[in-house]
């Protein structure tokens, strides 16, 4: 019933609520670790200590086919970069992906480098980018969270129809 309504872009605003907070606390993260940061990312999924599932986001789904979030940490080369697309296009709608680190970014100290990709948006839509290099497992949860807020604002019926997405009346 509220798939047909989201397509036809007349969903009621508490169902849109109660749908973007579901979706918010039920996100399967899939994690794309290419370098240090990748032991950061771990340290945030696995530790006790920070322990990512508490904010509703669940680590290591079988494949890119099951997961909302992708996480890319670590310098991506050109030559890794046709497999990060594919991988993002292999995830469902809708799809949320964190920039992790520097070399993520922007191309982090490698960023002269003939075969450095000069940040992971030349090649997918960025949605939270977590500076730092690396960054703290702390930073990658207030990523999390700050994704987690843009979701409960979110339009839905323009997300299914491929608009531009805006929060708060600006665009993401």
């Amino acid at each position: 019933m509220g798939l047909g309504l989201v397509e036809g872009g007349k969903i009621p605003q508490p169902l849109s609520k109660l749908f973007n907070m579901s979706r918010k606390y039920s996100l399967w993260m899939y994690q794309w670790g290419l370098a240090c940061c990748a032991i950061e990312m771990a340290a945030g999924m696995g530790a006790p200590r920070y322990d990512i599932m508490r904010l509703g986001v669940i680590p290591l789904p079988a494949s890119p086919r099951q997961a909302d979030l992708l996480c890319v940490s670590g310098t991506l080369t050109d030559k890794m970069s046709p497999v990060v697309k594919r991988l993002y296009d292999q995830m469902p709608e809708p799809k949320y992906v964190i920039s992790m680190g520097s070399c993520a970014n922007a191309g982090g100290p490698y960023w002269d480098s003939y075969s450095v990709t000069k940040g992971v948006d030349q090649i997918i839509p960025v949605d939270v980018y977590v500076p730092g290099c690396p960054p703290r497992p702390e930073a990658l949860l207030e990523g999390v969270v700050l994704l987690q807020e843009r979701i409960q604002n979110e339009d839905m019926a323009a997300r299914w129809r491929g608009d531009p997405i805006t929060v708060d009346g600006g665009d993401l």
